[in-house]
């Protein structure tokens, strides 16, 4: 699967990074999300579309990753209604991204900050036609727009 890798500082990379046809937890193969949040792998194997080179990113440098928006569907089924905020998310090396983070939380815990603090350490913020899977461990802060 065709995918961006942006390294802090903004370093960008074209990849193709190799799934599993099936993964746990949903139907379907595996996405970007699970690889990068649930694998045991601290290195992720990829190949370099610009040099066609065989490549080992680290998942902790990994800032974010971008992929088609089709293949990270959102896991809110039909039957409930989501909560949606448009952020912006201010990367540490000064990196600004805009898009929507959506999810679904019992009531009573479903304010902005219980969702980044319960989210896996890759959070999906749908930015149009792409995600942009983002490393909490590089965000410098998430600030809601005003619609």
């Amino acid at each position: 699967m065709a995918a961006q890798f942006i390294l802090p500082g903004g370093t960008s990379r074209d990849v193709a990074v190799f799934l599993a046809e099936a993964a746990p937890g949903h139907s379907g193969g595996e996405r970007l999300s699970d690889l990068l949040n649930h694998s045991g792998s601290q290195f992720i194997p990829a190949v370099d579309a610009e040099t066609n080179a065989m490549t080992f990113v680290p998942c902790e440098n990994l800032a974010l990753a971008r992929v088609a928006a089709e293949f990270e569907p959102n896991a809110v089924d039909q039957f409930t209604i989501p909560t949606e905020h448009e952020v912006e998310v201010r990367m540490v090396d000064g990196q600004r991204l805009r898009g929507l983070i959506t999810y679904v939380l019992p009531e009573a815990h479903s304010r902005l900050t219980d969702y980044l603090n319960s989210s896996p350490r890759f959070l999906p913020l749908l930015e149009g036609e792409r995600v942009a899977l983002i490393n909490k461990r590089h965000v410098a802060y998430v600030e809601i727009l005003r619609r």
